[in-house]
C-alpha cells in the first residue's frame, strides 16, 4: 500500500471550487485516456497515478472506452486503487463517462437510459468501486431525447452510484438545454468538458459563456494539443513521438512549417516569462475564469512536474494574449 507524501497538500492554491458547486478540484488533472491501457506496462501506469497524487492531483478522469482495449484503463486504475490508494479512497475525484460505443447491438453506445445505467454498472465493475464522483454524458445523442439521457445521469445520481453529473463535447445550445433539465432534476450539472486549445478556440464561440451563466465549471481535454503545444516538435517531428508512430490523434502532415514557426515563436513568449512552452499553453487555459482545472495526459512523471510548474503563473496582460492571437494568426 502506498504512503502518500505527507506534502501533498501543501499548497491550497492548486484548488478551484468548481462552478457554483461544493466541490474543489485540483487545477491539473490526470486524464487516462492514453498510457493506462493494456498496451502499456502498469508498473509505468501505477508510478505516473502515484507520483501526481503526491503531487495534489487529486482528480482522476477516465471514461468507459479508454484503453485500448476499451475498458482497460478503467479495470488498471482499479488495480492501482485497489493495491495502493485503497485508504486514501475519500481524497480522490474519480470521473467516468458514456457515450461512445462499448459493445455490440444497439444499446451499446450513445445516450440512451439503458446504454448510460447499464455502462456505468460495468465501470463500477472494473474499477472496484460503489461510486463514481462524476459521471458524464460523453456526447450528445441527437436521436434519443435529451431529457432521457439527463434523466439517466439524475438517476445515476439519486442512485448513489455517482455524486455528481458532467457533459462533454455538448454545444452551447445542447449545453445550456441540458443544465436546465439537470437543475429542474435536482442533480445541476456540475461540469463540462470541452476539446480547448490555443489552436482549438471552439468554446469561445458561445460555451464559455454559458458555463460562466449556469454556473457550471470547465474542464478542457487536449490543452497541449495532443503535445503539439510542446518543446517535443520544436524542431520537426521526432522518432519516437505521438505524430511519428500513432497518428490516429496528431497528424505528421499538420505540422507544417508554418505550424513550426507559430510554436517559435510561442515558445519565445513563453521563456521569456520564465515557463515551458507546454506550462504557458496550460497557462493559458487555465486563465479562463470559468476553467476550474485542465485535464493533462502523460507517460512519464517529469511531464506531471512540468505540467505543474504551470500554475505559478496563470495571469496574462491584455498585450501578451493579443501577441499570441497575432502569432496564431500568421
Amino acid at each position: 500500500m502506498h504512503t502518500p507524501s505527507p506534502s501533498r497538500y501543501s499548497d491550497s492554491s492548486i484548488y478551484k471550487r468548481c462552478g457554483r458547486s461544493g466541490l474543489k478540484l485540483s487545477r491539473l488533472s490526470l486524464g487516462l485516456w492514453h498510457n493506462f491501457g493494456d498496451n502499456v506496462l502498469f508498473e509505468n501506469a501505477r508510478t505516473l497515478v502515484l507520483h501526481a497524487f503526491d503531487k495534489g492531483i487529486t482528480h482522476f478522469d477516465l471514461a468507459n472506452n479508454y484503453g485500448p482495449p476499451p475498458g482497460s484503463a478503467e479495470t488498471n486504475f482499479g488495480r492501482i486503487l485497489r493495491e495502493e490508494l485503497a485508504a486514501h479512497r475519500d481524497e480522490l475525484i474519480i470521473s467516468t463517462k458514456a457515450g461512445y460505443q462499448m459493445w455490440d447491438g444497439p444499446y451499446g453506445e450513445w445516450g440512451g437510459r439503458k446504454y448510460m445505467l447499464a455502462s456505468l454498472d460495468q465501470s463500477l465493475k472494473r474499477l472496484g468501486l460503489d461510486y463514481v464522483d462524476i459521471f458524464y454524458s460523453h456526447r450528445f445523442d441527437p436521436e434519443t431525447p435529451l431529457d432521457e439521457t439527463m434523466g439517466a445521469l439524475a438517476h445515476a445520481v439519486r442512485s448513489g452510484k455517482a455524486l455528481y453529473a458532467g457533459l462533454s463535447n455538448y454545444n452551447p445550445d445542447q449545453t445550456a438545454r441540458a443544465a436546465a433539465i439537470l437543475r429542474d432534476l435536482g442533480t445541476p450539472c456540475l461540469i463540462h468538458q470541452p476539446k480547448y486549445h490555443m489552436y482549438e478556440r471552439t468554446p469561445e464561440h458561445g460555451l464559455i459563456d454559458v458555463l460562466a451563466r449556469e454556473g457550471i465549471g470547465c474542464i478542457p481535454f487536449c490543452p497541449l494539443a495532443q503535445g503539439l503545444l510542446t518543446d517535443r516538435y520544436l524542431n520537426g517531428i521526432p522518432a519516437d513521438s505521438r505524430a511519428a508512430h500513432d497518428p490516429r490523434f496528431l497528424k505528421p502532415e499538420d505540422i507544417t512549417e508554418a505550424k513550426l514557426a507559430q510554436l517559435r515563436a510561442l515558445n519565445e513568449m513563453a521563456k521569456a516569462r520564465g515557463q515551458s512552452l507546454a506550462q504557458f499553453a496550460l497557462a493559458w487555459v487555465l486563465r479562463q475564469p470559468v476553467v476550474t482545472t485542465a485535464l493533462i495526459g502523460a507517460s512519464k512523471t517529469r511531464q506531471i512536474d512540468d505540467n505543474l510548474g504551470a500554475l505559478k503563473n496563470t495571469d496574462f496582460s491584455d498585450a501578451e494574449i493579443a501577441s499570441i492571437d497575432k502569432i496564431l494568426a500568421s
